[in-house]
């Protein structure tokens, strides 16, 4: 936010004139925020009037107990796989098996990224972090996508020289394993599914659960066949197609997580539409620095400087502005600041 001075203007009037008025919904259940203990309290000082409202009812139907134990739950369904899955892939020689067990390890890993980012959101903001913590359900998104990668590349690369000269496979074991595979990931995609849509940390963990349960449907088909035809090939074969499967479930996991890293405008947030409201309040006359940003994966912020010349109109913006900007744009944390004429002082959008 910048803050600028109104040339000729006296200290009354640049104080009567320049006014900024936020509005912030956390998922966090406190009433104090910590800004106390933060430099941004200084803007009471300088004629800012602050509002405080709470609720993300959209995206966490969830307790935060709820999806803690969730999130626990899953971790060790997984990481119980992961241990039976690698096993039984070295004893049975399957390709299939060890590269699928690579992935859920990457995935639990994911989990783990996740459930921390989780466990951060809901710490308060302070001192330092004056947004708090959110931020880190970004780079564990973005954490687990680049895992998925390096998984990617190691057993691309294994299939590839099992391809050359496939081993020979126990396909009854490869089907025993899946067919557990299918159980313990469907449950753990299902324990994740709740609050999942609207939060890109908790639906990648989601996505990549409900992958595998689907993959180890493929590697139980390519057991079967491999029983039936001895086609031992089918299983690096399978392999590969698991890699490619990951991979366009990844992509968009990679694509968002690195926008939001780079403050794009979040996926859903339509910023010509929010533009064009805000330019069609009653008696503003101009919108400029508008800056929209992901505090978290769930939570959104918005800046804008507003040219209202008439004064009046200020407690009708303050009063309806934020409300409607979180009920329409899903815009948690909004700061607008009025001022009287267009950017005399500097302003850079």
């Amino acid at each position: 936010m910048e803050h600028s001075d109104h040339g000729g203007h006296s200290k009354h009037e640049h104080e009567a004139h320049d006014h900024e008025y936020e509005a912030h919904d956390h998922e966090h259940g406190h009433e104090a925020h910590g800004h106390g203990e933060s430099p941004v309290d200084d803007h009471a000082h300088h004629g800012h009037a602050h509002g405080h409202a709470h609720g993300h009812g959209h995206s966490h139907a969830l307790t935060a107990e709820g999806i803690n134990k969730r999130m626990g739950l899953a971790v060790v369904l997984n990481l119980i796989f992961v241990v039976i899955e690698s096993g039984f892939g070295f004893l049975s020689n399957s390709v299939a098996l060890i590269a699928d067990a690579g992935h859920n390890l990457g995935d639990v890993l994911g989990l783990i990224c996740a459930w921390t980012a989780i466990v951060l959101t809901r710490r308060p903001p302070g001192g330092k972090f004056t947004y708090g913590l959110g931020r880190s359900s970004v780079l564990a998104a973005l954490t687990n996508a680049v895992l998925l990668l390096v998984a990617c590349g190691a057993i691309a690369w294994e299939a590839a020289m099992r391809l050359a000269s496939p081993p020979a496979v126990a396909g009854t074991t490869v089907m025993g394993v899946a067919a557990i595979g299918i159980v313990l990931n469907g449950v753990s995609a299902w324990l994740l599914h709740g609050g999942s849509h609207d939060d890109l940390n908790r639906r990648s963990a989601f996505i990549h659960m409900l992958g595998d349960a689907a993959i180890s449907a493929g590697v139980l088909v390519s057991g079967a066949l491999i029983v039936y035809t001895g086609w031992n090939w089918l299983d690096p074969a399978v392999s590969i197609v698991i890699v490619a499967i990951i991979l366009v479930s990844t992509w968009s996991l990679l694509r968002d997580s690195i926008n939001l890293s780079l403050d794009a405008v979040p996926e859903g947030v339509n910023s010509t539409a929010i533009l064009s409201f805000l330019s069609g309040q009653q008696g503003v006359t101009d919108v400029h620095d508008l800056h929209i940003w992901a505090l978290s994966t769930t939570s959104v912020a918005l800046t804008a400087h507003l040219v209202v010349p008439d004064r009046e109109a200020d407690d009708a913006l303050l009063g309806s502005l934020t409300p409607n900007l979180k009920q329409r744009f899903r815009i948690d944390h909004a700061t607008l600041q009025i001022e009287r004429d267009r950017c005399v002082h500097g302003c850079r959008g």
